[in-house]
C-alpha cells in the first residue's frame, strides 16, 4: 500500500522534460550574443510568474497588485547599488528581505473577504507604493527614474557586459535555484495543505489545517520571489523607474499564467517563453500593431483552450512519428 510519503516522493521525482528544459536554458549561453537580452527578460519574467503561481495556482489567492513586491525589490537593489555597494548578491539578498517583510505585513489584508476584495486590496497596495515612490523623488528619482545605479562584477570576477551574457547567466541561475526550492515546497506536506486550502478552505480547516497561517506563509514566500525578480531587473538594466509598480506588470503576469497554466511550477516559465518570444517576433514584424496581434492571439487562445491546443499538438506529433 502506497503511503503519503511515497506518493510525495514519486511526485517530486524529476521528469525527463525538466532535464531537457534546463539543459537547453543553460546551453543557450552558447548562442550568438544578440539573443542574451531577450533571454534575460524571459528568465526574469519566468521568476516573477513563478511567484504569482505560488499563490494563485497553489493557494487560490488572486492578485492584481503583485507588482508591489516586484517594485519594492527593484528599488531596494537599485538604492543599495547607488549608495552603498554594487555587489549583485548583496542587492539580491536585500531585495528578498524587503519584499518578504512587505509581503508579511500585507498578507493579513488578503485573509478576509472574497476574491474580488483581494483583487482590490492587492491592486491598492501596488498603486499606493507607486504613489509613495513618485512622492519621494529625492530618493527614488520620481518620474525620471533611479539613475546612477552602478553594478559591480558578479562574484567579483564577471562584469555585466552590454550583450547581456553575464546578466542572463545570473538571472537563469537565480531562477534555477528558486525553482528547486519551490519544487521542494510544493511537493511537501505544506504544499499539499495549500492545495487543500485552495480547493475547499472550510473542509481543510475542519481537517485541522491552519488555513490563515498557510496563506500568510505562502503569500510571504511569493512576495520574496517577486522581490528577487525585481532585483534582477534593476541589476541587469542598471535602472529603476516607477514603471515597476504599474498595473500592466501584474496584468502581463496573469496573461503569462493563462498561457502557461497555473498550478504547476513550469506554467509560468512556459508562459514567459511563449509570451516574450511572441511579443519580440510580432514587434519586429509589425512595430505599430504588435499589441493588436498579441491581443488576437490571446483571444483565440482563450476561445480554443489550452487543452485542445496541446491535444492537437500531440496528435500532430503522433502523425509525424508514424510517418
Amino acid at each position: 500500500m502506497t503511503t503519503a510519503a511515497q506518493a510525495l516522493a514519486r511526485r517530486a521525482r524529476w521528469r525527463w522534460p525538466e532535464f531537457v528544459f534546463w539543459l537547453a536554458a543553460f546551453g543557450a549561453l552558447l548562442l550568438p550574443s544578440g539573443k542574451y537580452l531577450i533571454l534575460n527578460e524571459i528568465a526574469i519574467l519566468a521568476l516573477f510568474a513563478l511567484s504569482l503561481d505560488l499563490i494563485l495556482g497553489y493557494a487560490g489567492i488572486v492578485s492584481l497588485g503583485h507588482a508591489a513586491f516586484f517594485g519594492a525589490g527593484a528599488y531596494a537593489a537599485g538604492l543599495l547599488a547607488k549608495h552603498l555597494t554594487g555587489d549583485p548578491l548583496a542587492g539580491l539578498a536585500l531585495a528578498i528581505v524587503v519584499a518578504t517583510i512587505l509581503g508579511f505585513l500585507t498578507s493579513f489584508l488578503v485573509l478576509r473577504g472574497s476574491d474580488l476584495t483581494r483583487l482590490m486590496v492587492t491592486l491598492g497596495v501596488a498603486l499606493l507604493l507607486g504613489e509613495v515612490a513618485n512622492a519621494l523623488p529625492r530618493y527614488t528619482g520620481g518620474a525620471d527614474g533611479l539613475q546612477g545605479v552602478v553594478m559591480g562584477p558578479l562574484l567579483g570576477h564577471f562584469e555585466f557586459d552590454l550583450f547581456g551574457r553575464t546578466a542572463y547567466a545570473y538571472s537563469l541561475t537565480v531562477l534555477f535555484v528558486l525553482t528547486l526550492l519551490a519544487r521542494r515546497i510544493v511537493h511537501s506536506p505544506f504544499g499539499l495543505s495549500l492545495m487543500s486550502v485552495r480547493r475547499n478552505p472550510l473542509r481543510a480547516a475542519a481537517l485541522g489545517v491552519p488555513v490563515n497561517s498557510r496563506l500568510v506563509a505562502v503569500y510571504t514566500l511569493a512576495a520574496a520571489y517577486a522581490g528577487a525578480a525585481g532585483a534582477l531587473l534593476a541589476q541587469t538594466t542598471a535602472f529603476v523607474s516607477l514603471d515597476v509598480f504599474e498595473f500592466h506588470r501584474s496584468a502581463d503576469l496573469l496573461l503569462v499564467l493563462i498561457i502557461g497554466g497555473a498550478g504547476w511550477l513550469y506554467g509560468g516559465v512556459a508562459g514567459a517563453v511563449i509570451y516574450k518570444m511572441l511579443q519580440d517576433t510580432i514587434a519586429s514584424l509589425t512595430p505599430e500593431y504588435w499589441q493588436f496581434w498579441i491581443g488576437l492571439f490571446l483571444v483565440a487562445f482563450v476561445m480554443i483552450g489550452r487543452q485542445r491546443l496541446v491535444g492537437g499538438l500531440y496528435r500532430l506529433l503522433a502523425v509525424a512519428r508514424r510517418r
